[in-house]
């Protein structure tokens, strides 16, 4: 957290840049269930699904962008930073689903295999590959500070993994007749979908459900403010996840016996040790006199 580096993107290029890949996806879903229906081929419409969601994922992620950026009020008092969390949450949640129907479908595909035209797939999977690597780089500099727009860059990097498993499909049919293929690549596409998705979603569960920072431990934190010069104890300690990049703590620190005149310094060393060490942007502390301190603190 303290070593984190921030890529900063100006708000309205980044706007511009989400809306055009927006657009871009949109107009290549059209053509890919067009060219899935043509052809014959799941694992085509299985991109085109997949595309679509990387849409609805963008205009998710545009609109999450937007409420982000509303000052802190009255009924949200932290601000309404945690919105993209919210919204990372909803497309791997997406992703998820996706991932598994599409798994689904191919176990039935095997079944009952179909024939598929492959220099269609072939085509319309080169034209899908070239706009799914212009969107993720429209998206790549800003997932870098973003849970929210890295959910949907990791949408866009999956789906044109998934272009080129289709490309290779669409290729052995035409030279060998391979039709198992399609179904085949459309389990790779799941596979891979899923792995992004479960992999991604723990830090955006662990930052809704209040949890610590996962590279920072509560108890080396605990552990920094006990070793201030003036303070004999810290207890009831809450550390948690504000958004991806801030981190929060509350806690009673005891002040040495002897030691309450100098209260407001030892709370200002402690404050900075936190920032300094941890890049803990919001701390408060309850100051407890070590002769009236909790008498069976809890916690931390």
């Amino acid at each position: 957290m303290g070593q984190a580096h921030h890529h900063h993107v100006d708000p309205e290029a980044g706007d511009r840049r989400v809306i055009a890949a927006v657009a871009v996806n949109l107009g290549l879903t059209v053509a890919q269930v067009v060219g899935g229906v043509l052809s014959g081929s799941l694992a085509l419409i299985a991109d085109a699904l997949h595309n679509f969601s990387d849409a609805i994922s963008l205009v998710i992620a545009f609109g999450a962008r937007k409420i982000a950026r509303r000052p802190s009020d009255g009924a949200m008092t932290y601000g309404y930073g945690r919105v993209e969390v919210v919204a990372a949450l909803v497309n791997y949640t997406t992703l998820i689903v996706i991932g598994l129907y599409l798994a689904y479908e191919a176990a039935m595909r095997f079944l009952d295999p179909e024939p598929v035209a492959g220099w269609i797939v072939v085509i319309v999977a080169g034209v899908a590959l070239a706009v799914d690597l212009v969107t993720a780089a429209l998206t790549w500099s800003m997932s870098k500070a973003s849970v929210n727009i890295r959910a949907a860059f990791l949408h866009n990097v999956a789906d044109a993994l998934g272009s080129v498993a289709v490309i290779v499909s669409g290729a052995l049919i035409l030279l060998f007749d391979w039709r198992l293929i399609d179904p085949f690549v459309t389990l790779l596409i799941s596979g891979y979908i899923l792995w992004q998705a479960l992999r991604e979603i723990g830090l955006v569960i662990r930052i809704l459900m209040l949890g610590s920072p996962p590279d920072i431990e509560t108890g080396a934190v605990i552990d920094a403010i006990r070793q201030v010069d003036g303070v004999a104890g810290a207890h009831h300690a809450h550390f948690w996840l504000l958004d991806e990049h801030r981190a929060a703590l509350d806690a009673h620190v005891v002040v040495e016996a002897g030691r309450w005149s100098e209260a407001d310094a030892i709370k200002a060393r402690v404050k900075a040790r936190l920032s300094e060490r941890f890049g803990i942007s919001q701390t408060t502390l309850e100051l407890e006199c070590a002769r009236h301190a909790c008498p069976a603190p809890t916690g931390a």
